[in-house]
């Protein structure tokens, strides 16, 4: 969805997605989101030609069945979305079969025509050699007659349509073009007889027509490559689980599933939920959701997501997430509005294809007159205005971008790189700055304890205090404290009191004892002396450990340090970005000395330590006054302020939290390489999108110009016009190939 839509969501009350059929070209897109802007109560509302789809914005007062008659009555069908997942698969597989049917009915009457078609084509290369072949003027109408009723129905229906609802599209060109030829072929062929020999233009009616059916079947399935990320998704989804039951097990859809519910996920099959394994070990294949090659190992307590397989252990997952707020559900919703959106230029392109078939009737009769004022014949002004009609097509315009949009975000998607909109593209194409933070970002993200220093207790006691106190925490530092009181066997209490201290510490109550955790910041906010472990943390710090002091009753009574460790890829990353041209900086809350002991193995442009959360947001808010166009890559959680600031948030490693939803790009797997291959596609999507509109835009202009002069014949503009929109829409497929080199 665009960026201007999505804002027009946040002040209205209700917004609904169509599925609409029926659109042949940027003029219908263009004229059936026109209609849909019309509807009174309507905010906003942006059609995608290639996801033949539209999202629109409204206050309470219209109903959707207003907005699906202004679409029929337009000239075309829509359908209301459904919001249930296993709804929404059913109807993308119906109307696949449907598509499927369509597709083979178009390829019967390609067929059809092109045997019609080929003693017409024999006899212009014939006439074209010299040769005497010749087919009577009665054979080539019982030839092209049946060619312009079989393929040509589909224009003239469309035509109708389109010119019903006040509006003509490139049906309406096609069968005017088709229409003159033929016709005038007719009325010397009735007026002439046999003598209407070398006055004919059967051929070129029927040579047309079959060229552009064969370039729309092509086009259909060129078009269907480039959607293939959300079909390869929306696949992942099982149809069926294996719930536990007090007497076994039972097989039951996805949908009869509550929270809570406990499945058993055998091997080789796919995870049916998001969920937390209770019993059993096995290796998953997260490949399709995270782009990760290699299998990873969960366990008892370990988080799965539904849609990745697993491997040779039998699991038993209870339900946390169901139905269209699981992770699988959430990136298709996110890769499907990302493929919907639109780019500014994409919009200048919308409102020519608005105005384009009435233009090239203008110039087509404009053509006509020049011809017959120059002293042309009226055959040869009939063959340019045929030809003029014929090339124009509004179609390549129309396809340019979103062709490569959904290319592009599906290959990013396949490889764990989910893309916002195309905003967040068009801004990551021009990032000159990347802001890493430290903790969980460029290192691993999972400190480990190395050294408890107690000065009045027993060490283990001084973990079981600052485990205890931080049990309630979400930060990695207090992560790890748990873990290795966990793994001494100590018995940890929950704090009655806790508050977080942003970029100092904590403070808590253990046991109706005050405790607090922390930076010297803390420690002098809350009065307490701290000399006797400065210089203990300094020399810790300078080994590129992380510590925090340990207060209770009013005084320090032991430090803890832990170490975390650069991620592996971190320096090959940062080699890249400079390499790039792009500047790297790392803002971390940590201390000056532990911040440069991992800095010293990376090459970062600059390192800046001791900087809270707001102190980051206000850093990167300083690099854009300066001129430069910033991303920050975090976690998605305490580095929100900071993500929020720059002109790009990278969420790293957070495919399954709000980040989905907040970042302009989102990795499913935590490697800083991930960074530059995000940079990477999306340059690669917006070449090929400026590519596409410039090929679309010259093609145009210049094939129009050549039939205008008459170096177009009419059944080589029909070529031409048919291979246009090939080209454009192959020139985004190319996308597919794309992989993160990860």
């Amino acid at each position: 969805m665009s960026t201007q839509l999505a804002e027009t969501n946040a002040e209205s009350s209700s917004a609904v997605q169509l599925d609409i059929t029926g659109m042949t070209c940027a003029a219908c897109s263009t004229r059936v989101e026109k209609v849909l802007k019309h509807v009174p109560g309507v905010a906003d509302a942006t059609v995608n030609l290639a996801m033949e789809r539209a999202d629109i914005a409204f206050n309470d007062n219209v109903k959707v069945d207003d907005l699906v008659a202004a679409v029929e009555k337009s000239g075309y069908h829509a359908f209301p979305r459904a919001n249930d997942a296993e709804v929404r698969r059913a109807e993308r597989e119906e109307r696949e079969r449907e598509t499927a049917r369509e597709e083979r009915h178009t390829f019967i009457i390609l067929v059809v025509s092109a045997l019609l078609a080929a003693p017409l084509v024999a006899q212009m290369i014939a006439m074209t050699a010299g040769l005497s072949f010749h087919l009577s003027p009665i054979m080539e109408l019982v030839l092209a007659a049946p060619v312009q009723v079989i393929a040509g129905t589909r224009f003239y229906r469309g035509a109708f349509k389109a010119l019903r609802g006040g509006s003509a599209n490139m049906d309406v060109l096609v069968a005017l073009g088709t229409s003159a030829a033929f016709f005038y072929s007719l009325y010397h062929l009735i007026t002439l007889g046999n003598a209407a020999t070398g006055h004919l233009y059967f051929e070129a009616s029927a040579v047309i027509l079959t060229l552009i059916v064969f370039g729309k079947l092509l086009e259909a399935w060129a078009k269907r490559s480039t959607t293939a990320a959300v079909r390869s998704l929306m696949a992942l989804r099982p149809e069926s689980a294996n719930r536990l039951t007090e007497t076994g097990t039972e097989v039951v859809p996805i949908s009869a599933l509550r929270l809570g519910d406990r499945v058993l996920v055998k091997p080789g099959e796919r995870v049916p939920v998001d969920g937390t394994v209770r019993e059993g070990t096995s290796e998953l294949d997260e490949s399709l959701i995270t782009g990760e090659s290699l299998p990873v190992l969960r366990s008892s307590g370990g988080d799965i997501t539904a849609g990745t397989i697993n491997g040779s252990g039998a699991l038993i997952v209870e339900a946390t997430v169901l139905g269209e707020d699981t992770t699988l559900s959430r990136i298709i919703r996110l890769v499907e509005n990302a493929q919907t959106s639109k780019a500014p230029v994409q919009r200048l392109a919308d409102k020519l294809a608005a105005v384009f078939v009435p233009t090239v009737v203008g110039i087509a009769a404009l053509t006509f007159v020049v011809w017959l004022v120059a002293g042309g014949t009226f055959e040869n002004a009939l063959i340019a205005v045929v030809a003029v009609m014929v090339i124009a097509c509004p179609c390549a315009l129309g396809l340019a971008t979103p062709t490569a949009l959904v290319a592009g975000t599906g290959a990013a998607a396949r490889s764990g790189i989910l893309v916002k909109d195309i905003q967040a593209l068009e801004t990551a194409v021009h990032v000159d700055t990347v802001v890493f933070d430290k903790t969980g970002t460029l290192t691993e993200g999972r400190p480990e304890v190395t050294d408890i220093q107690a000065f009045d207790y027993d060490p283990n006691r001084l973990l079981c205090i600052a485990a205890s106190a931080q049990t309630a925490s979400e930060h990695p530092l207090a992560h790890a404290m748990v873990r290795a009181a966990e793994e001494r066997r100590l018995e940890l209490s929950r704090p009655t009191k806790f508050e977080a201290c942003t970029g100092r510490g904590l403070v808590a109550e253990i046991a109706g004892q005050p405790v607090a955790i922390g930076n010297a910041a803390l420690m002098d906010e809350l009065g307490i002396d701290h000399f006797t472990a400065d210089d203990m943390r300094r020399d810790l710090e300078n080994q590129a450990k992380t510590s925090v002091m340990v207060a209770g009753a009013g005084r320090t009574v032991g430090v803890v340090a832990m170490a975390d460790q650069p991620r592996e890829g971190a320096a090959d990353a940062l080699a890249k970005l400079k390499h790039m041209g792009v500047r790297t900086l790392m803002l971390t809350g940590d201390s000056p000395a532990v911040t440069q002991a991992i800095a010293a193995g990376l090459d970062l442009d600059d390192v800046e330590a001791g900087i809270p959360p707001d102190g980051k947001a206000a850093r990167i808010e300083a690099l854009r006054k300066e001129g430069a166009t910033v991303a920050m890559v975090g976690d998605g959680l305490n580095d929100a302020p900071a993500l929020a600031s720059a002109d790009i948030g990278i969420a790293m490693g957070s495919g399954a939290d709000v980040a989905l939803e907040t970042a302009g790009i989102t990795l499913m797997r935590s490697d800083p390489r991930m960074v530059v291959a995000a940079l990477e596609v999306s340059r690669a999507t917006v070449r090929k999108i400026r590519q596409n509109l410039f090929w679309a835009f010259i093609y145009n202009v210049v094939g129009i110009l050549l039939a205008a002069m008459g170096f177009l014949s009419p059944a080589i503009a029909g070529a031409a016009m048919a291979m246009s929109s090939i080209l454009v829409v192959t020139n985004a497929g190319l996308l597919w190939r794309w992989k993160a080199k990860v």
